[in-house]
């Protein structure tokens, strides 16, 4: 395993192996590597004849209120992991290589779904993530490119960002892991106390509550929603705050409240966003009508 920092001496290396006609797989992370990193770069080592990991926390998608500073940086315990997994290359650049006038002055804005979920709540954000996206895009040109459908809408809006610039990699959408009880894995699981943990899992569950209400088709998806709130807010007993409860079509468009007038075989998605304490967790679980 080759760990590169700079971002010149990567290029070289990427386009040697582009060269010699070798697919690469990349697995964009912000690192605090856990089970769910490993299944989707245990995915780019079978698809692809070379897989790079990035490990960088990058500062624009934080808002000035958000948790940038705490955010888990255990680099070492991710080399390591890395490391076993037989990763070919981490590709770690430092801030100021990533953005060395400090101010960025290029912004890579898809205005595709905005306003809704975690848009309307981190304004921002997802310009942020489209930054960094293209131009680790730009160092590595990899072949294929792997991001979780638990970050559904930034799944969505890299899609969007490959279609609208041109280019040339797959986008591979990768299933939600979950801990045993249900809960997505993700790095902020880690901030989560001890009792936290123990009642996290009522989020999956609410989801699950709300699926099996739709597929009765006996309430509207409003009703789903608010009885599906009702559910969580008696199931989390400690402070809790519900950031949004709500459901889309699979590419993020409103659909007819009463189920019974949607089209067969469409699939409905719900999303969910909780605050546990300070502790901020989505998921989402799709629906087939």
């Amino acid at each position: 395993m080759i760990v590169l920092k700079n971002i010149q001496q990567a290029q070289v290396i990427f386009k040697n192996i582009r060269t010699k006609r070798q697919t690469i797989g990349f697995v964009p992370t912000m690192g605090a590597l856990h089970n769910a990193h490993e299944q989707i770069i245990l995915r780019s080592k079978k698809e692809s004849s070379v897989t790079v990991v990035s490990i960088f926390v990058n500062p624009l998608q934080f808002g000035p209120k958000e948790d940038f500073n705490k955010y888990p940086k255990p680099f070492n315990k991710d080399l390591s992991i890395c490391k076993k997994l037989k990763v070919d290359y981490v590709f770690a650049p430092t801030i100021k290589q990533m953005y060395p006038d400090k101010i960025v002055y290029t912004n890579i804005s898809v205005k595709k779904y905005t306003g809704i979920l975690c848009d309307k709540f981190r304004p921002g954000h997802f310009n942020g993530v489209a930054t960094v996206v293209t131009k680790l895009f730009n160092i590595i040109n990899p072949t294929k490119a792997y991001f979780g459908e638990k970050d559904y809408q930034q799944l969505l809006v890299i899609k969007q960002l490959v279609k609208d610039l041109n280019f040339t990699i797959d986008i591979v959408p990768c299933e939600t892991f979950r801990e045993p009880d249900g809960l997505a894995f993700s790095s902020r699981n880690k901030y989560l106390s001890k009792t936290e943990r123990n009642q996290a899992n009522v989020i999956y569950k609410s989801l699950l509550y709300c699926k099996q209400l739709i597929l009765t088709k006996k309430f509207s998806l409003s009703k789903c929603i608010n009885y599906s709130k009702i559910f969580l807010n008696k199931n989390i007993l400690l402070p809790h705050k519900i950031q949004y409860f709500e459901i889309y079509d699979n590419n993020l468009s409103p659909v007819n409240n009463d189920v019974k007038q949607i089209k067969p075989n469409t699939t409905l998605r719900i999303f969910v966003a909780v605050y546990l304490g300070k502790t901020r967790l989505i998921d989402n679980m799709p629906v087939n009508i």
